[in-house]
């Protein structure tokens, strides 16, 4: 979801920052190629990672390229989850950027005469997860190869244009880096296909362009928005000088500007980020989120006449004691007091002077309270009818209730090819208008996620519409009356997952803006739910989802929530939901909560929960009650208009309960031996001003803790993480030959001490040496973010939650058994039972149905590449077939269907027993407990395969 901008959200820092080196395009190309060669090179590159979903919330979505001569046939750019195709209108898609070396996506162009594709990468909405690009790619095969074109230090793509008439001619906007300053943005030209390319507009280097649209019948008229704006970790500002309006008339060769005083769009520092539509050469919109302050701010009461936080920040105390008891208990109970501030006892407090009128305004200026607070103008649509020489606001008053304070997660505005008056905006909702934005009208529907990036409107087909949003695509053909929804592809936006102990067991995960949801670890996608109506996830918890933590005594006690600490202690048996979040006292400064709030039930006692604010607070009741057993772990926060100097990490030894280690977003590692008694700071010879995005206690040594530190926010994508064997006093880099990517996570394996797995913002990677050297994970991975990682243990599964992909799952039975004194052996690891099927080369019931195989993998380490020969054995020791195949060094999966040779049937004969043959003319392994070999350069390791 956004980054809300936060109004009054001001904490006064007494520290300063100094500002982190950007990795330089260099940097990054030279981390591509290292991991490209160590993908290669890896032991565990043919390591299997299952896609298990969920698709039914989607992702993200920010652009849209459809076939002009058959809108079936369309492509799909999702923020950080890849690019996917369709031919049959989005009944199915096939991701065709996994080859790349990146799944962060910002715009599309495809010049369907010769069908080369164009991607500009790196998403532009500026959000906490707009993930940096590495400039343009271009495919001429569907995504079977991807060609880097140029542009590498833009980091964030918002637009390509393909000249009609001129496939080399291209014309891209790029908004350039996003916390940082950098010279590589604005509009750029290439004549030759993207061999070379000139700037043709630049503003200022932190002013990129955000939008640009060209005449439908005129490739040479062009219209360009520039976006001025500043990112912090702790401060968003989004409008500035820098924003303006530029028109080209030479194909994007050069550029005027047209929002000069006088032409009728704002000027100066509240222009915020604008959207341009061109309808024709004459007709133009814009759509621009105002960051100028409204006259008079906030409302001070609402239309009841009720009080509002707004009215205590300027009451005297002598006007609080005098209002009505039964108005200021109703103000406390729906505001969420705690059940002991009521109005006996708040006046008393007043009328001592502990606490001041204004202070019940504050006890509710948190991060998410302020998520709708809006002083600003926010929302207007102009339009310009001689071709941008003057343009004026379509509209009266205020558009309320699109922006919101978040106006630089939108900024999109469209007209219909065919309608100079139907033009479409969105933000939470997605509205169109028929009278040239006079009026709006909702076509939001149930079945339509809020939050919208993208659409297109068909030139031959008025009404039809494809839409993209947070939660996927839908398809509309009645002008928005009525929707489908798209969303085959499983591109969820993982924050966090974890496991519980069921069999089988479930795997939870809270997502970007679609909540928290829970499912069988078992899952394999497919359309059959809408069948019986029952979808294996269960949705449990609305917002952004965040972490989950499930109680090993009853996996029905859930405690999960969404962002700034907003978290609940669900019951799933009786549907009880309480919230649990601790709150302040009275005439205190508020908590501040990090987005993604961190929480952990103690492994010593489950009715035991950490969670972090800037304190660590405690409960000894499951959520209940609340202690801070800390003071403020953080820097002490920094002024801005983003929750800062947060909590962001929190573990616990399992050896010893009180000792804890806590990670804030302002790179400070704190650690407690006494549970809260007293706190070290260890983050000494730590790099400085880092977001730590984990910090893990050793489960198997004491005194071992590890550390992540994570430079995305200052656009560092150096690899840091660090190991500690002495409770933090002094840490040793065990990053070695990691690429340089952001780390969001690490964790130990729980039965190998030596092993270690590792998620950054381009994949994961497992150590088997304590991070001495790093082997890359792809076989069905591809190179997404990876947020976080959990190990079911009872299963040996490795569970990823990506920021794009969804969920994968791999076993690493065979990971645990990798150390110095075993790498040089042939091992296999233990095969699962199953039922034998008389299914087994038929079609089962539909005669007409494809032929059912069975799936059997065998899982095989090789210490060396080579011929392997693979021998499955009755339990008399019956030769039932053999066969031969090439491993590589390292992890190998060996697919077996369960098949016996014609000699290997009459061998079963002679034990009394007997294969199943298929209707396909191939003979199956009966029920029995069965020997499987693999033999390789000298070597042999056996496993048991048993059919139940």
């Amino acid at each position: 979801m956004k980054n809300y901008l936060l109004v009054a959200w001001s904490i006064i820092s007494t520290f300063a920052f100094a500002q982190q080196p950007a990795t330089n395009a260099t940097q990054v190309e030279k981390a591509l190629q290292q991991k490209a060669t160590q993908t290669e090179n890896s032991l565990v590159k043919k390591l299997p990672f299952n896609n298990i979903g969920p698709t039914i919330m989607s992702g993200r979505v920010v652009d849209l390229a459809v076939n002009p001569k058959n809108p079936t046939e369309f492509y799909v750019g999702y923020a950080s989850g890849g690019v996917w195709h369709t031919t049959n209108n989005g009944t199915t898609f096939t991701p065709i950027l996994d080859t790349s070396p990146t799944q962060n996506v910002g715009s599309l162009a495809v010049d369907w005469k010769s069908g080369t594709i164009w991607v500009g990468t790196g998403e532009v909405n500026s959000s906490r997860s707009s993930y940096a690009g590495i400039g343009v790619l271009q495919s001429k095969d569907n995504g079977e190869t991807w060609k880097n074109m140029g542009l590498t230090d833009s980091h964030h793509i918002s637009k390509i244009i393909i000249n009609p008439n001129n496939a080399n001619e291209v014309v891209v906007a790029a908004v350039g880096h996003l916390y940082s300053t950098n010279s590589e943005r604005g509009v750029f030209k290439t004549t030759d296909g993207g061999k070379t390319w000139k700037k043709t507009l630049f503003v200022n280097d932190q002013s990129g362009i955000i939008e640009m649209d060209a005449d439908p019948n005129n490739f040479n008229l062009l219209f360009a928005s520039s976006w001025d704006k500043d990112r912090k970790a702790w401060d968003f500002r989004g409008s500035g000088e820098g924003s303006a309006v530029f028109k080209s008339t030479d194909g994007g060769s050069s550029w005027n500007k047209v929002s000069v005083a006088g032409s009728g769009l704002p000027t100066g520092t509240g222009v915020g980020r604008i959207g341009l539509a061109v309808f024709d050469a004459n007709t133009i919109y814009a759509v621009h989120d105002n960051q100028a302050r409204r006259a008079g701010g906030a409302k001070a009461s609402n239309k009841n006449g009720e009080l509002s936080k707004e009215q205590f920040k300027t009451m005297s105390a002598a006007q609080f004691l005098a209002l009505d008891d039964k108005k200021l208990n109703g103000y406390l109970k729906t505001n969420g007091f705690q059940e002991k501030y009521r109005a006996d006892n708040v006046k008393s407090m007043v009328r001592g002077g502990t606490v001041k009128p204004a202070d019940l305004a504050t006890y509710l200026e948190d991060a998410n309270a302020m998520l709708f607070d809006t002083p600003v103008i926010g929302t207007e649509v102009y339009k310009s009818t001689d071709g941008g020489k003057t343009w004026a606001k379509t509209h009266e008053g205020f558009l309320d209730g699109i922006y919101y304070s978040y106006g630089y997660y939108f900024g999109k505005i469209h007209v219909d090819p065919s309608d100079v008056n139907g033009i479409y905006i969105y933000g939470v909702p997605i509205l169109k208008s028929k009278d040239g934005g006079k009026t709006f009208k909702s076509i939001s529907a149930d079945n339509v996620h809020a939050d919208h990036h993208a659409l297109w409107i068909n030139p031959n087909m008025p009404g039809h519409l494809i839409n993209g949003n947070d939660g996927g695509v839908n398809i509309s053909y009645d002008d928005g009356e009525n929707w489908i929804k798209n969303n085959q592809p499983a591109v969820g936006q993982f924050y966090a997952v974890n496991v519980d102990n069921e069999k089988p067991y479930n795997v939870y995960g809270g997502l970007q803006d679609n909540g928290v949801w829970v499912g069988p670890h078992t899952n394999v996608e497919n359309s059959g739910w809408r069948q019986n109506g029952e979808y294996p996830y269960k949705f449990i918890m609305g917002g952004d989802g965040m972490q989950i933590q499930i109680d090993n005594r009853d996996s029905n006690i859930v405690y999960t929530g969404f962002q700034f600490g907003n978290y609940f202690r669900l019951n799933r048996a009786t549907d009880e939901q309480t919230y649990i979040q601790p709150k302040h006292e009275l005439g205190e400064s508020p908590y501040r909560f990090n987005w993604q709030t961190p929480i952990l039930l103690s492994s010593h006692n489950q009715d035991i929960l950490y969670l972090g604010g800037n304190k660590l607070m405690r409960s000894m009741n499951q959520g209940t009650d609340w202690t801070a057993i800390s003071g403020d772990l953080t820097n002490g926060g920094k002024q801005g208009n983003v929750a800062y100097g947060t909590l962001s990490s929190i573990s616990e030894s399992p050896f010893q309960f009180g000792l804890l280690y806590t990670g804030s977003d302002d790179g400070v590692v704190q650690v407690t031996k006494n549970g809260g008694g007293d706190w070290q700071n260890i983050t000494n010879s730590l790099p400085k001003d880092l977001w730590v995005s984990r910090v893990i206690a050793s489960q198997h040594k004491k005194e071992r803790v590890y550390v992540a530190l994570n430079g995305y926010r200052w656009d560092d994508f150096t690899s840091y993480v660090y190991m500690s064997d002495n409770y933090g006093a002094t840490w040793t880099s065990i990053a070695n030959n990691l690429p340089h990517s952001p780390v969001n996570v690490i964790i130990e394996d729980p039965a190998n001490e030596n092993v270690l797995y590792l998620g950054t913002d381009n994949g994961a990677y497992v150590s088997f040496n304590n991070g001495k050297s790093w082997e890359a994970f792809s076989e069905g991975l591809p190179n997404v973010a990876v947020h976080d990682l959990v190990i079911q243990k009872r299963e040996k599964d490795l569970i990823v939650g990506t920021h794009g992909r969804s969920i994968y799952v791999a076993d690493i039975s065979l990971l645990q058994n990798i150390s110095a004194a075993t790498m040089g052996n042939l091992m296999l690891a233990d095969m699962p039972s199953m039922r034998a099927s008389r299914r087994w080369g038929s079609t089962g019931f539909n005669q007409y149905g494809d032929i059912f195989e069975p799936s059997m993998a065998i899982n095989v380490y090789a210490p060396a590449s080579g011929n392997a020969t693979i021998t499955i054995t009755s339990e008399t020791g019956r030769e039932l077939k053999s066969w031969s195949q090439q491993v590589a060094k390292g992890f190998n999966k060996i697919e077996y269907n369960g098949s016996v040779s014609d000699k290997g049937a009459k061998q079963l004969e002679k034990d009394d027993n007997k294969a199943w043959n298929g209707t396909n003319g191939t003979a199956y392994l009966p029920s029995g407990r069965y020997t499987v070999s693999v033999s390789s350069n000298g070597k042999i390791s056996k496993t048991t395969l048993e059919l139940k």
